[in-house]
């Protein structure tokens, strides 16, 4: 049997060993994730692709010089336990020499984000064109997710698309961003804009929240300027309830396959509902993406008498009470751009 001295001593030696195991293990978990490797860049940018597996992400670090050995850097991921969790997309790392550096910074640091601004009166193709241009996304994938009942259902929609409802607005996105999440941020943003007292409203006003919208982007498609935003606003309210056709040129705009440009008298006759030259009423849905000015003054028109409009060729309008007076202007503002047209001419 061991005496007391002798198990003590063996204890000793037990946990020497122990610590000694310990120190080599942590020296070695040490120098894996401080290993240096060797790149020298003060900031770079990364791009990892979606579905990459481990091999394939050190792969690209590898062949853009991020990383010397790509063997130590593997080994790093799985001891920080993110063998799994590396993320897809764009990132910009900043003097991540070292395994642990690189691989914090790619976990932790945000993805590189492009800005993308959507304007006011943008239709659905417009924001589809910018987001492949911006983003890489496919115009006609976004077009066709625009459309995807189920998705309207789910953000509460009414209507056959978002036409109307991708809020216009600077946004800042990643670079991997799906199309579902771009559709769902936008109208997140519209819905924060159009709050419940304006929905209360709505009812005080016996229309709905479809109704205004649509009337909304029919105002955008006309109105350059705010301070006349209200007035073309009553003028349609004024048309509405007297029954009258609306007439707007924009409704026109929006069902021609080579527009926008100067409309011809055989542009006013093409069967579509949304033709307000044929069909009385609003239109079935927005044809726009109006802000939110323009909201407002669907919901605010001004109170006047108005029940015509033409452009005046400066970005606002001439309204009349009549017929008459409204054929009158438009005859003195047609001479005006005929005699601009003759000016340019000469210049040239």
């Amino acid at each position: 049997m061991m005496g007391k001295q002798q198990i003590h001593q063996s204890r000793n030696m037990v946990g020497i060993g122990a610590s000694l195991v310990l120190g080599t293990l942590l020296s070695v978990y040490s120098l894996i994730l401080l290993w240096p490797q060797g790149n020298n860049y003060d900031s770079v940018k990364i791009r990892i692709p979606v579905g990459a597996s481990l091999k394939e992400a050190g792969k690209v670090l590898f062949d853009q010089n991020i990383i010397n050995n790509e063997r130590s850097f593997m080994l790093a991921v799985k001891m920080m336990g993110y063998e799994k969790d590396l993320p897809a997309g764009r990132f910009r790392l900043a003097g991540a020499r070292t395994n642990y550096a690189i691989i914090n910074q790619l976990v932790h640091g945000l993805p590189v984000q492009r800005r993308i601004t959507i304007y006011e009166g943008w239709s659905i193709k417009n924001v589809a064109s910018e987001l492949e241009k911006t983003l890489g996304i496919k115009a006609q994938e976004f077009i066709d997710l625009c459309s995807n009942q189920l998705l309207l259902w789910r953000l509460g929609i009414d209507g056959d698309s978002f036409e109307g409802y991708l809020f216009p607005e600077t946004y800042y996105f990643d670079e991997n961003a799906r199309p579902v999440d771009i559709i769902k941020r936008l109208v997140k943003e519209y819905q924060n804009n159009f709050t419940e007292d304006m929905r209360t409203e709505l009812n005080e006003m016996g229309m709905t929240e479809k109704e205004i919208v649509t009337l909304a982007s029919i105002i955008e498609g006309e109105a350059m300027y705010d301070v006349e935003r209200p007035i073309i606003s009553g003028v349609y309210h004024n048309r509405l309830n007297k029954g009258m056709l609306l007439q707007a040129d924009p409704t026109i705009q929006y069902i021609l396959e080579d527009g926008p440009r100067r409309l011809l008298n055989k542009d006013l006759k093409i069967k579509s509902p949304y033709n307000t030259y044929l069909n009385s009423g609003l239109p079935p849905g927005p044809i726009n993406n109006p802000g939110f000015e323009s909201i407002k003054a669907a919901m605010n028109p001004a109170e006047t008498d108005f029940i015509y409009f033409v452009a005046r060729g400066d970005g606002y309008h001439a309204f009349s009470k009549t017929q008459s007076e409204h054929n009158s202007a438009k005859r003195k503002f047609q001479r005006i751009r005929r005699e601009a047209r003759r000016i340019k001419s000469k210049i040239k």
